[in-house]
């Protein structure tokens, strides 16, 4: 295919793609914000402007690398069609719909990645799978939660032990001027981490189409572009999944907060430094289930919490399905 054939078809689908990401922010800002609404320390519509401002400014702290997997470490660029392209984002905004509505907190991040894969097994079969990569995301599934879990746990006890001798009230108002920091951080690591999924989705697509040369990377405009819609996002927040994330699996104070969105923050940093495309759903959730358990085990709601955990791990699969399904029917109808 001739790349200025194909120029409207690829103003549209990179459309597409900004949607997904603008859905990403509004699906995954309770992921920034929810501990900081809980605790009361910041008013809703406060916590997703500063939430959406450390999501658009990611893109000074990190590299490209999360960009460069989701780009070339899922699924071979030699596959990638624009009608490969459409059918994955439509599995994954597709189930972001479905997810939000019910207030499910599910991972925009693996929903893309299954509807990669779906839409890349529809086209070529299992030969279009780079293993290497989906393995390394996959574990991300069950490595992000249980490190978020265990530094929350681990700041839990390090900053109870340090306060030990304070009264309760004047913990209470150090950490309402900390949740500031941490939010701050773990929305830097949102913004890092999961916007560069969808850069890398463009970046292939206009590879494919030889827009980029004889090399893939990705342009300063495709960067740009995407950290706006997912900050757009963010300002619309997402309040079904907030309710979810920041009261219904276990109720926090500011400290909590603080340890929750801190421990959180590291695992993205490091996995964004990585290139690991994990979930910021998965990763806050193990954290504030992590703080939860350091009270008491019986303060998680873990009922809840199995459900949530239910819902991650059929989210690759459902989008790889409805993503494989969209293929075969635009390939039948073109």
């Amino acid at each position: 295919m001739e790349a200025t054939l194909a120029f409207p078809l690829l103003v549209a689908l990179i459309g597409v793609a900004l949607f997904f990401d603008f859905l990403n922010g509004l699906h995954d800002a309770a992921n920034s914000i929810a501990t900081i609404v809980s605790t009361r320390v910041l008013k809703p519509q406060y916590a997703v402007a500063w939430a959406a401002f450390f999501n658009f400014i990611a893109f000074l702290f990190f590299g490209l690398h999360v960009a460069e997997t989701i780009g070339k470490g899922i699924v071979d660029p030699g596959v990638i069609t624009p009608a490969v392209i459409f059918a994955a984002l439509t599995g994954a905004i597709v189930w972001n719909i479905v997810t939000w509505v019910f207030g499910i907190p599910s991972s925009s991040s693996h929903a893309l990645v299954g509807g990669l894969v779906g839409a890349g097994v529809a086209k070529a079969g299992f030969s279009a799978v780079v293993f290497s990569g989906l393995g390394k995301t996959v574990g991300a599934i069950f490595m992000s939660p249980a490190i978020g879990f265990v530094l929350a746990l681990i700041l839990v006890l390090i900053v109870s032990w340090i306060f030990v001798r304070q009264t309760p009230f004047a913990v209470d108002r150090s950490f309402r001027v900390l949740q500031f920091v941490s939010a701050s951080l773990y929305s830097l690591g949102h913004g890092g981490n999961d916007a560069q999924k969808t850069m890398g989705i463009i970046a292939v697509l206009l590879y494919s189409q030889g827009y980029l040369g004889g090399s893939f990377h990705v342009p300063f405009w495709v960067v740009i572009s995407c950290q706006s819609a997912m900050a757009i996002g963010t300002l619309f927040g997402g309040w079904k999944i907030v309710h979810t994330m920041g009261s219904k699996i276990t109720r926090l104070n500011p400290m909590q907060g603080f340890c929750a969105e801190t421990g959180g923050a590291l695992t993205l940093f490091g996995a964004t430094w990585l290139g690991i495309p994990v979930s910021t759903t998965h990763t806050i959730t193990g954290a504030i289930v992590g703080v939860g358990a350091a009270r008491r085990v019986s303060a998680v709601r873990w009922g809840l919490a199995g459900n949530i955990v239910i819902a991650w791990v059929i989210t690759l699969p459902a989008a790889a399905l409805i993503s494989a399904a969209t293929f075969l029917i635009t390939d039948l109808i073109g």
